[in-house]
């Protein structure tokens, strides 16, 4: 399976190498764009600051506000989704419409939420940080400007998992054009320096509240995201740890 233009931006934004257990995808070498934000050394809060004042890409002509992230700091679960949507956008705050409600009560299911704290906190957040118009898939362009954000939010938390929810996100990510079943059900890996991140791959809610049948699907993915959990908090700490 090749590596897209698009996703070849955004693995190259994000610094990301990732690795499939089936297969190593290869290295591409791309060209830097000075015209990126570089929060690499930024705390929470400078990071957050830098979200609401970007204006990398043409995006923030059109939002209400930013929409930074939801839940915990101190997280080890990560969850990512796609990109805000009209209420997200109202609000500042990522799934908090009907869909939202849905991914906490799935959250909930499986003892996780964003108003938990421990190994039962999350933290979630979006591939965009501000809404594209009419809800429109993102463009590559959006999705570079705001790579390095998700990057930092990455290198931050230090999640020992990270759950993406949604095609266009688990596209992005792990930079492939596959379909969310030929990747469900799998462990993948991002890279990022020395660290490595478990990903599982699952359905976005909103696609759930069209599709209520999938939801047995989504169990069995938070089921198996469980597992890769608890393999690895049991992995010493350290960039050696093999899964």
């Amino acid at each position: 399976m090749g590596v897209t233009p698009q996703g070849a931006r955004l693995w190259h934004s994000l610094g990301l190498g990732p690795l499939w257990r089936e297969r190593a995808l290869a290295s591409l070498a791309l060209e830097p764009s000075t015209s990126r934000p570089r929060p690499e050394q930024l705390d929470w809060n400078a990071l957050e600051q830098a979200v609401a004042g970007c204006t990398a890409c043409d995006l923030c002509r059109s939002r209400t506000q930013t929409v930074f992230a939801a839940g915990s700091r101190t997280a080890t679960w990560m969850f990512i989704g796609e990109a805000p949507g009209a209420e997200e956008d109202a609000r500042g705050e990522p799934f908090v419409g009907q869909a939202g409600r849905l991914l906490d009560n799935m959250l909930a299911a499986v003892q996780l939420g964003r108003e938990r704290s421990g190994e039962q906190a999350v933290f979630i957040a979006n591939v965009l940080k501000c809404r594209p118009p009419g809800n429109r898939n993102p463009e590559p362009k959006e999705v570079a400007a705001c790579a390095p954000f998700l990057r930092r939010q990455i290198e931050l938390l230090h999640p020992k998992i990270i759950v993406v929810m949604g095609r266009f996100a688990a596209q992005s990510v792990l930079a492939t054009e596959a379909s969310i079943a030929s990747l469900r059900g799998h462990v993948h890996e991002l890279v990022m320096d020395a660290e490595r991140y478990p990903v599982i791959v699952t359905y976005h809610p909103a696609y759930l509240l069209r599709n209520l049948a999938d939801k047995s699907k989504v169990w069995d993915d938070l089921c198996l995201a469980r597992r890769t959990y608890a393999h690895e908090a049991s992995l010493p700490e350290g960039p050696t740890a093999n899964g």
